[in-house]
């Protein structure tokens, strides 16, 4: 039996109903004989509600331990009350049948205590969590994991006793309240936990592990470096390719497989400027000196001012 197990086998918050039971059958049964027989039952019932048995406690690192004596009513993500933070939730149903003790889950130090009055309605019940008259340790693991176990009062059941008390540590398997007939103890745990029960699973206090609790909550990932600013001022424009130039310089001489040759003026006038479409006007040719200069020239000429002009739509000298 552990050693800081305080109350074994029978709870001392049940021993003034049996006695006063015990008394009561032994006085009846003196003088009514067989009319004691409900004193009896009253008595047997008592015995075994109060009943607070020693249970192996895992030593697991990890491990969250069960709290209390029951059946599984919920797994689920919820947000934690006391705490207002988002968390697992795990809840133990305790009929008048299960033993009423509840045990610390884990080895760490309590860090706050809250009782909140309220109603006594049934505690399988999921609005029981926040309805019923309630009583909430706050407890700190030795890892600085934070979890938050909440004893609820149910239907019958109308006294939380809980006897642990700001600062005070914690060993796990320690007995640290008990609720009388009939309950609910809620666990609250950081949403790394890995639940290691499913609905209505029965467990055992102290010696069902509830829970897988890593020992350090998981380090959020860095977010990705953020690029330089662009600079101000862009860098100039790159000079085009000789690709480029080479594709501006074909132009004119595919414009002129599908152009009428350009023939000299008759006159001694100034001949008809070439525009380009995507350049500015080149100018005005120089009048022809020789009526017999072949139309082969004439385009070399033309394409080699195109390509003058376009050098300097481009920035080029």
């Amino acid at each position: 039996m552990p050693r800081f197990y305080p109350h074994p086998i029978i709870a001392r918050e049940g021993w003034p109903f049996i006695i006063a039971g015990l008394l009561l059958s032994l006085i009846v049964s003196a003088c009514a004989g067989w009319w004691s027989l409900p004193f009896w039952v009253f008595t047997a019932f008592a015995l075994q509600f109060f009943r607070d048995p020693s249970r192996p406690i895992p030593q697991d690192a990890d491990a969250v331990l069960c709290p209390a004596d029951g059946r599984i009513v919920v797994v689920e993500k919820a947000r934690d009350p006391y705490r207002n933070t988002e968390a697992l939730k795990i809840s133990v149903f305790m009929n008048v049948f299960n033993v009423h003790s509840q045990r610390s889950p884990i080895d760490g130090t309590v860090t706050a205590v809250e009782y909140n009055a309220g109603k006594f309605v049934n505690a399988a019940l999921d609005k029981a969590s926040t309805e019923n008259e309630r009583n909430a340790v706050l407890a700190t693991t030795r890892s600085g994991r934070e979890i938050t176990f909440v004893q609820v009062a149910g239907l019958v059941a109308r006294r939380i006793l809980c006897y642990t008390r700001v600062g005070d540590p914690l060993v796990r398997g320690e007995r640290y309240g008990f609720i009388r007939f009939g309950s609910r103890v809620d666990v609250y745990l950081p949403v790394d936990a890995q639940a290691q029960v499913a609905i209505g699973d029965k467990v055992s206090a102290s010696s069902t592990i509830l829970a897988r609790l890593p020992l350090a909550a998981a380090v959020p990932e860095a977010p990705a470096a953020e690029h330089p600013p662009e600079q101000q001022n862009a860098a100039p424009i790159a000079a085009p390719t000789a690709e480029a130039v080479g594709e501006y310089t074909n132009l004119p001489e595919t414009q002129t497989e599908t152009a009428e040759p350009i023939k000299p003026a008759a006159d001694t006038a100034a001949p008809e400027t070439i525009d380009s479409p995507t350049a500015e006007p080149v100018g005005e040719h120089p009048p022809l000196q020789n009526e017999e200069q072949s139309e082969e020239q004439i385009v070399a000429e033309s394409a080699a001012k195109v390509k003058k002009a376009v050098k300097r739509q481009h920035g080029k000298p």
